[in-house]
């Protein structure tokens, strides 16, 4: 497959971080023809916003949820900053719930509060908020949901309707500020965050976490690691010891898993679609607590572990899992070079088939590049965020593999003479469909965007 970096966006929707896409690939292939230049396609040009924070088609308007540094409705401090991954969940009578990280580190312009019984480790400025809305996305709470976690940036949602938020770092207790170890998944109850707490899911590993994605028939949680430098990350899989899952499930523990795909220590080294390799292997992982070693620097036996340079995203799809590797420079350690890799694992028949892939002699630097966090759409098409240079998006793809501007940040933070702008984060939609939520990073904004949909 010879394929430009735009066309393999338009087929597949799934370059970026933190992905959030739930549906089958066979749906996003299915039809698509070669994408297309921006112009012609989606709801129509971009009206310049008088207020300067974000630019529509017509028809389409949005309304600011929630704006760092502002006070939180629930009393506990400030909105926090670098709003990331996020998730919409059903309410009763028309509400919905969001859940939105927080990917501070240390010294962040604006932490998460410190809360009691919601606190995992005071010297962490890192966590989630949650928001609740009604039919007509009027804020009715917004409060802590998590705090003193690190470097939140994406998760996933569970089949019982809870948030998994992953923890991309290793930093240990006694690092910067922090008085806890780092690294792990904490789940985040939408509804009450006091029933799930600030308690670390320590059995699903200590490692730089990146997304993760639910089997619903087996409660099996897969898991990517997001290591750029060499040895880079591994795809794990949890077995939680109650598979049927439920609220808190995951605290019983079970037992983490790295593929291991014989002959193939490095997943960029496979450059050609369709690649499928059967009956892959899971390697117990020696100490998921990473005590003494990081996990992907671990012995896993003479013949060792495969490993990928960024692992991102990882959603499931149909009775599959697709994992994402970002990018792989030889520069940086990596086999060989590649622009990204899209994997399926069939679990059922213990099969991983290379989806596609594409490399620098084919990419067209084409607008729209750096994809973020995806969603599903409406009209059965895609919504990507962009993360990368000059004016921020949000890009739609429809199932004819046209892209389309739906979305421009306005908020300049850098300066006249050299202006930066946030990126777009967190795409989701409401449970009905009508709403889409999106986060720029910075300064943190939660944006609700309604409009013709259905156009």
């Amino acid at each position: 497959m010879s394929a430009t970096r735009r066309q393999i966006l338009a087929r597949t929707g799934a370059l970026g971080a933190g992905i959030t896409f739930a549906g089958s690939l066979s749906e996003i292939f299915a039809g698509t023809a070669t994408a297309q230049s921006m112009g012609q396609g989606g709801y129509g040009p971009l009206i310049p916003d008088p207020d300067g924070l974000l630019d529509l088609p017509k028809g389409f308007r949005y309304k600011v949820l929630s704006r760092e540094g502002d006070p939180l409705p629930s009393g506990e401090g400030k909105v926090p900053s670098n709003c990331d991954g996020m998730s919409a969940f059903p309410g009763k009578g028309g509400r919905r719930h969001l859940v939105r990280n927080h990917e501070n580190r240390t010294a962040s312009r604006s932490a998460v509060p410190t809360v009691r019984g919601l606190t995992y480790d005071p010297g962490g400025e890192g966590g989630c908020t949650a928001l609740e809305l009604d039919a007509d996305d009027n804020v009715r709470s917004e409060r802590v949901a998590i705090a003193g976690t690190s470097t939140n940036c994406a998760g996933g949602p569970t089949p019982w309707n809870t948030w998994l938020t992953c923890e991309e770092t290793e930093l240990r207790a006694g690092d910067d500020n922090y008085t806890k170890d780092h690294g792990f998944i904490f789940e985040v109850d939408p509804y009450d965050p006091r029933r799930t707490g600030a308690v670390p899911l320590t059995a699903m590993g200590r490692f730089q976490h990146e997304a993760i994605a639910v089997d619903p028939g087996t409660g099996t949680v897969y898991e990517t690691e997001d290591a750029f430098e060499k040895p880079f990350g591994l795809f794990y899989r949890f077995l939680p010891a109650k598979p049927r899952g439920g609220r808190g499930s995951l605290r019983a523990g079970g037992r983490l898993q790295a593929l291991r795909v014989p002959g193939v220590p490095d997943l960029s080294a496979v450059q050609q679609p369709g690649t499928t390799f059967d009956h892959v292997t899971w390697v117990d992982v020696p100490d998921p607590l990473a005590r003494e070693t990081p996990i992907r620097f671990q012995d896993f036996g003479p013949q060792g572990i495969t490993h990928a340079q960024k692992l991102e995203g990882c959603y499931w799809g149909g009775s599959c899992v697709y994992f994402v590797a970002s990018f792989a420079h030889r520069k940086d350690g990596s086999t060989a070079d590649h622009y990204g890799q899209v994997w399926k694992y069939d679990p059922k028949r213990r099969r991983l088939t290379q989806v596609v892939v594409f490399g620098p002699d084919t990419d067209l630097q084409l607008p729209g590049e750096s994809p973020d966090n995806i969603c599903l759409a409406p009209s059965g098409g895609l919504m990507v965020c962009e993360d990368g240079e000059g004016a921020q998006h949000v890009y739609g793809l429809t199932r004819r593999g046209e892209v389309y501007a739906l979305a421009r940040g306005r908020q300049n933070i850098g300066t006249p003479e050299k202006p930066e702008w946030g990126e777009f984060a967190g795409v989701t939609f409401s449970p009905d469909h009508r709403t889409m939520y999106a986060n720029c990073y910075q300064p943190g904004t939660t944006f609700a965007v309604t409009g013709p949909w259905k156009h």
